[in-house]
């Protein structure tokens, strides 16, 4: 029997078992609205924002461990969307992003609301069509639900005009599609792993590197065990944080241009680089002359692409992180590393994390082990900017304790959509946003969402008056030239005042808080931080989101730092 391809639209998204999409109307997809509409079976989250609803998607996929579902119309409606599906791609999030298109006889006639979205996002999906044949909708909707999810994930683009959505055709949907050129390797080459086993084992000093691409196989259990049946360090990459638990014996920090001190020394020194689902970018390894300079490499990931792209490796692996770890704990045997795990040690009680404290200041540090005390389990979702680095650096993760952030693209604005679709995911757990004044101003138009959603999201908005990264770089690099980082600079202030810059910091968020009838406490004392975290603590219990504004001293910065192109050892401690 031949049905509209709207209605396969929907029989497709129903057997691919999708209880949630987010999506914003628009005049080309009004026709798989309706269709969804009259089906009643999956929840339609309605953003503010489609870069906004991307982000959702993301929170959502993160935190459900499944696709995320967009759906947007032509035009801006696809455009807005580009950003989120950037963040996604060097994320490896998987998700499905449906574009309406118009008619195919209007493409290519600059038609109203008519864009190349295809073209446009080539770069940043694992696949991009536009349906030009409604024969084959049903194949092509399977297609981009196998591969976003499969190997490497990331997001796939289904661009579908209009009249597509209404032709008539097949009403079958494939249970499985063989993809021509699409292999996916699910074996590990034994040989190869063997090899880079047995370089492990000879080293007097090694590190294991975790990246994100362990939380992606869900391997951080194996990858836990083997470490300590090996009895090696482990060093983590941001994305790849939480892999061991904070406080674990074995567990070193965070590496990289915001690492810790000993981690970055600890990969410096070391003699073998076991490295398991990372890409090695810039903010990993500094100067590239400098990074490892002793070390013999082994890079373990399923992208063959990655490996060797920026650091040339001793020996190559290409496996999913799981798979191999299966084979790895084989083999596991303790090595004798107790000199090398002292001398580490020895590293971090020399310079350990820790932000000096300002008279009379809030303290960063404070705020995030303040987090620590309230909130034993739960999902944080850290924006981009200071913030997000001392998040990684003083919150403590564990089995039930998971943080998100946008690591490869660093997109300020990513924290609070993606926050209130991690809750939508997991509308039982704790979800603590960790923003900036800066970042939560981008998409802070979500609060609509998260209100009418019912999506209760604590927001903990850290406020220096800047858009702090920056200002800290201009500091440090630039002579303390501070170009258009100050977010409270009047360009027409009374020539009276002292500080051009002094007066209410605009906008005021506790009273835009109430704009939307949610709560909102401001906080300038140390005091004042776990009575203000009890208290969104039973908000959101009550179902309710809440925002906590920290007042922080404009001066705090986020150390260590390191200068790009500098090598890891050279860090700016204090």
């Amino acid at each position: 029997m031949d049905i509209t391809g709207r209605k396969l639209f929907v029989k497709a998204m129903e057997h691919e078992g999708v209880d949630t999409i987010f999506a914003y109307p628009g005049g080309m997809i009004t026709d798989i609205l309706d269709e969804l509409y009259k089906s009643g079976n999956i929840r339609l989250v309605l953003p503010r924002h489609e870069q906004a609803l991307v982000h959702e998607a993301e929170g959502y996929a993160r935190a459900k461990g499944r696709v995320g579902v967009c759906l947007v119309t032509s035009g801006p409606g696809a455009t807005n969307a580009i950003t989120g599906i950037a963040d996604a791609h060097y994320d490896s999030i998987p998700l499905v992003v449906i574009t309406g298109q118009v008619p195919q006889s209007l493409i290519g006639n600059d038609a109203f609301q008519e864009v190349d979205i295809v073209g446009m996002t080539r770069s940043v999906v694992k696949w991009g069509v536009t349906v030009h044949d409604r024969r084959q909708l049903g194949r092509i909707l399977k297609m981009a639900f196998q591969i976003a999810a499969s190997g490497k994930p990331g997001p796939v683009l289904i661009d579908i005009p209009k009249d597509i959505q209404q032709a008539y055709g097949p009403d079958e949907y494939p249970d499985a599609v063989d993809i021509r050129g699409y292999k996916i390797n699910d074996t590990v080459h034994i040989g190869q792993l063997k090899k880079a086993f047995k370089l492990l084992e000879r080293a007097k000093q090694p590190v294991i590197l975790a990246g994100g691409g362990v939380h992606i196989a869900g391997a951080g259990d194996k990858l836990r065990a083997f470490a300590e049946k090996m009895r090696v360090p482990v060093v983590s990459t941001v994305m790849g944080k939480g892999t061991l638990p904070a406080g674990h014996e074995l567990y070193v920090g965070d590496a990289g241009m915001h690492g810790s001190f000993a981690s970055n020394t600890a990969l410096y020194n070391c003699d073998v680089l076991f490295s398991i689902g990372t890409r090695f970018n810039d903010r990993i390894t500094g100067n590239l002359k400098e990074f490892v300079p002793s070390a013999k490499i082994v890079h373990i990931d399923i992208d063959t692409a990655s490996i060797s792209r920026n650091v040339v490796v001793d020996v190559p692996v290409v496996s999913d992180a799981s798979l191999a770890l299966d084979h790895l704990l084989e083999w596991a045997k303790p090595l004798a590393t107790d000199s090398w795990l002292e001398q580490i040690r020895s590293w971090d009680q020399e310079h350990p994390l820790q932000i000096v404290r300002r008279e009379g200041k809030m303290s960063p540090q404070t705020i995030m082990e303040s987090i620590n005390r309230e909130f034993t389990e739960g999902i944080f979702v850290a924006d981009v900017g200071q913030h997000q680095m001392w998040a990684y650096s003083y919150i403590a993760l564990n089995e039930k304790k998971r943080m998100f952030t946008s690591g490869g693209l660093g997109t300020m604005g990513f924290g609070f959509p993606a926050a209130i679709g991690a809750r939508i995911a997991c509308p039982d757990q704790n979800v603590i946003c960790l923003t900036g004044d800066g970042g939560f101003q981008m998409n802070m138009q979500e609060m609509a969402t998260a209100v009418l959603e019912d999506a209760p999201v604590i927001v903990c908005i850290f406020n220096n008056g800047y858009l702090g990264m920056v200002r800290q770089q201009q500091e440090y690099i630039y002579g303390k030239r501070y170009a258009i980082v100050n977010l409270n600079h009047r360009v027409h202030a009374d020539e009276t005042l002292a500080d051009p810059d002094g007066g209410p910091y605009e906008p005021d968020f506790v009273r835009w808080a109430k704009a939307y009838g949610v709560e909102a406490i401001r906080v300038t004392k140390e005091e004042e931080i776990l009575p203000a975290l009890k208290k969104a603590r039973q908000t959101q219990e009550d179902g309710k989101p809440m925002v906590i504004e920290f007042v922080i001293a404009r001066e705090y910065n986020a150390l260590p730092m390191v200068k790009g192109g500098r090598p890891m050892t050279d860090m700016i401690l204090k």
